[in-house]
């Protein structure tokens, strides 16, 4: 993340505090580092049985853009970190997550650097993977921002929110939205565009069209249940709500 501009100004882990990773300090816990230096986002790269302690500590230290990479944490944790992040005026991104990109500024996460390139596209995806393949598909375009949301069934910010913030965002002309099978975000999304919330042009790609059902499939958040979450009910809303919908990731940059 350093080597591609982002500033990281510190580290935490509890009982090395007092030490150096090629030259960022390390603190015991995130109110020192705080103390020390004007801190704008924390990314929690914590094990899944500790991780909702580094948000909680991230957010009582008055950071307001925590990024949560870690995958595997106990599904109650993160309703509980995500509203608390919420009353506090907070925004989470993950858990289960590549990161933010924003290309050729700030990497906060996983993601490969070469695939971004600096443009008017913002790229909102539940898939990690797949963020970074289409963005390199993309690269001639280029892109605003990167929001990898997260692919476990509650999430900080999710696509709806994402999309409601490159509507907002002006270095943002045309959204890009890769979902995939299993809750209902895509669906709403598409309530929202039809009700005119979102007028910025959408064009969307859902992973997951062979998936069986009642069946995990890679992704904690990617089951469908008695229809709700299915392939064919997100290419559906969709459709309705007059979003382009890619037959396969590499369709897209035609669609745009």
């Amino acid at each position: 993340m350093r080597n591609y501009g982002t500033k990281v100004v510190a580290g935490v882990t509890p009982g090395k505090g007092g030490t150096e990773i090629e030259g960022i300090p390390v603190y015991d816990n995130v109110a020192d580092a705080v103390k020390e230096h004007n801190i704008e986002a924390s990314i929690v790269f914590v094990p899944g049985k500790f991780a909702a302690d580094a948000v909680y500590e991230a957010l009582d230290s008055g950071i307001n853009l925590v990024v949560v990479i870690t995958e595997h944490i106990p599904v109650l944790d993160t309703m509980r970190f995500v509203k608390y992040a919420k009353n506090k005026g907070a925004r989470i991104i993950g858990p289960n997550c590549p990161g933010i990109m924003v290309p050729e500024q700030i990497s906060l996460g996983i993601m490969p650097p070469r695939a971004f390139k600096k443009g008017k596209i913002g790229i909102a995806s539940r898939s990690g993977t797949l963020t970074y393949e289409v963005a390199n598909d993309l690269k001639h375009i280029g892109q605003s921002t990167v929001i990898g949301v997260g692919g476990d069934p509650i999430i900080g910010t999710d696509l709806v929110d994402a999309a409601l913030a490159f509507e907002e965002d002006p270095e943002t002309e045309k959204i890009v939205v890769i979902g995939e099978i299993g809750g209902t975000s895509e669906e709403r999304l598409a309530s929202l565009v039809k009700r005119g919330k979102i007028k910025k042009k959408i064009v969307a790609y859902i992973a997951g069209l062979t998936a069986p059902r009642e069946k995990r499939m890679g992704h904690a958040g990617a089951v469908v249940y008695m229809g709700m979450g299915s392939f064919q009910s997100k290419v559906t809303a969709f459709k309705e709500a007059d979003i382009s919908v890619a037959q396969t990731p590499f369709d897209i940059k035609k669609l745009l």
